[in-house]
């Protein structure tokens, strides 16, 4: 071989070399930027589902608030009525003290519907105030009792105004029709460190002879009390802060003794 033909070959091969080299360069400048693009794709992609799913989520917590905000017109009503009937007999203590308690539960909607949460101490506040309310509505009709196991910490969150509507159920739907008097008894009870139990009790008339009475009823329709509380239970869910376990039989079923017993259990969330 020449002299000549081994400069080329020599050439040859430190081109192939850089050409190697360089097609190594671009290969793995096209992994890079090709892992670069992946990279920054998943990113935007995550921020996007991350903005719709706060956006969703944002758009529950408002529904929820609104749902939280409502008051039976029925209740206001039945309570302005009384108020009118005990300025109609001139009874200046009585009308005053309904209207105080009116007043005091009004604000405590109010202030309540904007919290996610209250204190149990809070809720029991809450439930006290529209049973006492509901007892001079009902004088010596309707009774109630409010328990609460040492063991329960007052101070821990309940998702807002969720017992009211069960307990004005109570209320409306079983003592209203019983011709006798009538008890609501309302326990809480702890389960575990983080799961707390509220069982709603009362001896009215019970869930099959109440939807009998609401077949024959013109307005026979779902009460308000149900369907609010029906759509605070999901949405909760939904924005998947409270795990709420709820039940409702019947007393008849398995006893007795007649009326509903409700049964919620709260599990906190993590």
């Amino acid at each position: 071989m020449s002299k000549e033909e081994k400069v080329d070959n020599i050439f040859s091969e430190e081109i192939f070399f850089l050409l190697s080299g360089a097609a190594l360069l671009i290969a793995v400048a096209v992994v890079i930027l090709f892992f670069v693009f992946i990279t920054r794709k998943n990113k935007l992609l995550t921020e996007k589902a991350i903005s719709i799913n706060s956006y969703e989520k944002k758009m529950v917590e408002l529904e929820l608030h609104a749902l939280r905000s409502q008051m039976n017109p029925h209740f206001v009503h039945n309570s302005l009525n009384a108020i009118q009937y005990y300025i109609q007999l001139n009874d200046i203590d009585q009308s005053e003290n309904y209207l105080t308690r009116f007043s005091k539960l009004v604000r405590q909607f109010f202030e309540y519907s904007r919290k996610q949460t209250i204190r149990i101490e809070e809720e029991i506040d809450l439930i006290s105030n529209y049973l006492a309310l509901e007892k001079l509505r009902f004088e010596d009709k309707l009774t109630y009792e409010i328990l609460c196991d040492e063991t329960v910490d007052k101070e821990a969150a309940i998702p807002s105004m969720v017992l009211q509507p069960i307990v004005e159920n109570a209320v409306n739907h079983g003592i209203f029709h019983k011709k006798a008097t009538g008890k609501v008894t309302i326990t809480f009870s702890q389960l575990s460190e983080d799961t707390f139990c509220v069982v709603i009790k009362d001896d009215g008339i019970g869930i099959k002879e109440s939807q009998k009475r609401a077949q024959h009823t013109l307005k026979n329709h779902e009460s308000h009390s149900s369907q609010v509380l029906d759509e605070r239970l999901k949405l909760l869910e939904q924005i998947d802060n409270w795990n709420v376990e709820y039940t409702i039989k019947d007393r008849a079923e398995f006893s007795d003794e007649e009326g509903t017993i409700v049964t919620l259990i709260f599990k906190l969330p993590n």
